[in-house]
């Protein structure tokens, strides 16, 4: 499952969120600091689980 971060404008404070994709493109993320809804999405890593090992 994809795995969201966000920055709350609000309070000034970074948060990640595990979403599927269809719930983040259907609801706005809130806070669990505050509550706000005034969130922006934020760049975040990806990462991807394989079977094969690196050489």
């Amino acid at each position: 499952m994809p795995h969201y971060e966000f920055f709350c404008k609000a309070c000034k404070k970074t948060f990640s969120k595990i979403m599927t994709m269809a719930e983040h493109e259907a609801e706005k993320a809130s806070c669990p600091h505050c509550g706000s809804q005034e969130v922006e999405q934020r760049w975040s890593a990806f990462s991807a689980v394989t079977s094969k090992k690196s050489a």
